[in-house]
């Protein structure tokens, strides 16, 4: 986000100083990242957006083609780039670090921005593609390495999906942080690790 290299910074207006530009750009997203503390993804408006940062609704759209655009932006820049990948040596191990930090970043302020992008993407399906391009299928593909990388070296047993393995881990998880009924915690998430693992380790 910082290189201000992604598709939709490329549509920046030629002339104007880089420095201003990236002031602007920066302001907005710290507008997005304030008013999402005080309202939610569905509630959101460009509108607000502008005004919080003191710039012109064209601005932007010139940035930026959509409102779910926008939100991704902010949280790549304040969540995606901050995780950092794991350095274990087991698929156990990198699995263990994944769930816990996703458990911590879900129970705090960004749990919330993730759910209301969830459920907005119920209803606008560009807000779940963007949510899907731009945060799930990274995370998921670094996981499904680190996964094949296990089934080969025989950490985990040969009959093992990775794609699904990936969706008996994360799925509890966001059934909990979007139904609620039990506690998201790190013992939730330790236990689960130790029932997947029991299934497929050898």
């Amino acid at each position: 986000m910082g290189n201000m290299g992604t598709p939709e910074e490329k549509k920046l207006a030629r002339g104007r100083p880089r420095s201003m530009v990236a002031a602007s750009h920066q302001a907005i997203l710290d507008a997005v990242y304030e008013l999402l503390h005080e309202t939610s993804v569905r509630d959101l408006t460009m509108e607000a957006i502008a005004k919080r940062a003191n710039v012109g609704k064209p601005t932007l759209y010139k940035w930026w083609s959509s409102k779910a655009a926008l939100v991704m932006d902010m949280y790549e820049q304040r969540i995606v780039e901050r995780l950092p990948a794991p350095t274990t040596k087991t698929a156990e191990a990198t699995i263990r670090v994944q769930v816990t930090e996703t458990i911590h970043i879900l129970n705090g302020f960004m749990g919330k921005v993730a759910a209301g992008i969830i459920a907005e993407g119920q209803s606008d399906p560009d807000v779940l593609r963007e949510y899907q391009e731009r945060y799930v299928r990274h995370r998921r593909a670094f996981t499904t390495q680190a996964i094949e990388a296990a089934i080969a070296n025989g950490e985990f047993v040969k009959v093992v999906d990775p794609a699904l393995l990936i969706d008996m881990i994360y799925g509890p998880i966001y059934y909990r942080l979007l139904v609620k009924h039990e506690r998201l915690d790190q013992k939730f998430g330790s236990d689960l690790v130790d029932n997947i693992m029991a299934i497929v380790k050898r």
